[in-house]
């Protein structure tokens, strides 16, 4: 099956579930739905750092400080962190990744799904996906706030990235 024949659970604007879509029908037709979003870091604080590859259906070759994707339906944001976390890094035995808020991303022009965001400590040595990770490294904080201007972004990383930051600073998204 390919990523775009996957199945999604569709939710409204308070993360209920209305509906079931194809994930290519639900990101042409601009159907809200679940991704989670874990930020991953080595046993030294690094944060895990990759560019996308270009066959990536959603954002092909920009940058992300996060690992992460779609929540498939009927599977919980947890689960979905956790497979997605050890997926796209490579590993196996990953300890669950923590919880910390959810918020609903919307660019405002069609692009909009409820966002989980997670972290996890990952001392594994790691193996990205090379269908979805197209280059990688452990970056300190310093070195990704540097690259921030620099790198074109993911934009909803970006995004959660920034609520990250906000919620760390003051314990709220």
């Amino acid at each position: 099956m390919s990523a775009a024949d996957e199945i999604l659970d569709i939710v409204d604007e308070n993360d209920v579930v209305i509906g079931q879509s194809p994930r290519g029908e639900a990101y042409a037709r601009g159907l809200r739905h679940r991704c989670v979003f874990i930020q991953a870091r080595d046993a030294r604080g690094r944060l895990f750092v990759h560019r996308r590859t270009p066959t990536k259906l959603v954002f092909p070759s920009l940058y992300d400080m996060f690992v992460g994707g779609v929540v498939g339906a009927g599977e919980s944001y947890d689960s979905a962190a956790l497979r997605e976390a050890e997926e796209e890094l490579g590993v196996c035995g990953l300890p669950g990744p923590v919880p910390l808020f959810k918020f609903l991303y919307d660019n405002g022009s069609g692009q909009t799904w409820w966002s989980a965001v997670y972290e996890v400590r990952c001392e594994l040595p790691v193996d990205p996906q090379t269908e979805e990770v197209a280059w990688h490294d452990f970056l300190t904080e310093e070195e990704v706030e540097r690259r921030l201007t620099d790198w074109t972004w993911v934009p909803d990383g970006l995004a959660a990235y920034e609520r990250l930051k906000d919620y760390r600073a003051t314990g709220t998204d």
